[in-house]
């Protein structure tokens, strides 16, 4: 019995009557957007389209299956929305933990310090710890100072302080309004792990930061990355018109390395033989190299520049 998807064509004789048409979507580059010979093209739909791409390059199934939902659902669908830390934190209250579900690459701390800092809770008002073991009666002690006073406490991994999750799990679930500072945080990160509290994660506000896919969304998330979004940061080089323009060419050039690096960590010792990191706390620390190599000195040290940014891309 045939599905009605598949009654609109039979494969084999379609592809032996007419062997050099097909091989040239065989041989593209891009199958998934070349026309297909008459009458197909008119007579398949798009979901019989992916089926039959599938058939000849199964390599292209996923690229036309996106460009097939975002024809249907919407762009929304297929790419990530920015990591929105302040809107996050607004549908928080007190008594909800707000978690970071880590990703490989990915870290959001400098991100939330900066934040803590822009919402007026820097400094004495912020303590982050990493769990691991011994470190949760400090843990504990913090998150009962943070509940007096209204301050945010931030439990780096989660993840590797399994035995101490049961004492996360009663101490969350003991947040009432009348006990807890209505300007208390606490924020959590761990990776994935079957042993975190299942209350915690259902009460809490959930965020991940997942690194963002293709080359394109690679750039433009460095560009909206602290320091590189950060027009004060820039503000002694703007006055300097020529050595501006050159670091915002280097400047370019970094984030496009990263976004290339990120990319062929994908298919693994093909993409490089040796893991290269760059990550973003590398990226971060190239851009403020590149800010002050080009600011301190009248012709731009390329050689010393190249050479930081490769080693910190080789740790």
């Amino acid at each position: 019995m045939q599905l009605p998807t598949f009654k609109a064509f039979k494969l084999l004789p379609v592809i032996k009557g007419s062997l050099e048409s097909w091989q040239k979507i065989y041989n593209s580059r891009s199958p998934q957007t070349e026309e297909l010979m008459a009458p197909w093209n008119e007579k398949l739909s798009d979901f019989q389209r992916i089926i039959l791409i599938r058939v000849i390059r199964p390599d292209k199934a996923v690229p036309l299956t996106r460009l097939f939902v975002e024809a249907k659902l919407g762009v929304k669908f297929t790419r990530p929305p920015p990591f929105d830390l302040a809107g996050s934190y607004a549908d928080s209250h007190s008594c909800a933990p707000l978690i970071f579900v880590l990703s490989p690459g990915a870290d959001p701390m400098a991100q939330l310090l900066k934040f803590a800092t822009d919402a007026g809770f820097g400094g004495e008002k912020f303590e982050a710890i990493s769990l691991g073991q011994g470190q949760g009666p400090l843990a504990e002690k913090l998150i009962a100072e943070g509940l007096s006073k209204g301050t945010w406490v931030c439990l780096q991994n989660c993840h590797l302080a399994v035995s101490w999750m049961g004492a996360l799990e009663r101490i969350c679930e003991e947040f009432t309004p009348d006990k807890v500072h209505k300007d208390f945080r606490l924020w959590l990160t761990s990776y994935p792990s079957d042993k975190f509290p299942v209350s915690v994660l259902q009460n809490g506000v959930k965020m991940t930061n997942e690194p963002p896919t293709g080359l394109r969304m690679n750039v433009l998330q460095s560009y909206l990355m602290d320091p590189v979004c950060d027009p004060e940061y820039y503000d002694k080089l703007s006055e300097q018109p020529k050595k501006y323009e050159v670091f915002q060419k280097l400047l370019f050039g970094l984030c496009f390395f990263h976004a290339i690096v990120q990319e062929r960590r994908k298919f693994g010792p093909l993409g490089w033989n040796i893991a290269y990191g760059f990550n973003e706390s590398d990226l971060r620390m190239s851009v403020r190299q590149l800010n002050i190599f080009v600011d301190e000195y009248d012709d731009v040290p390329y050689d010393a520049l190249q050479y930081v940014a490769v080693c910190l891309s080789r740790l």
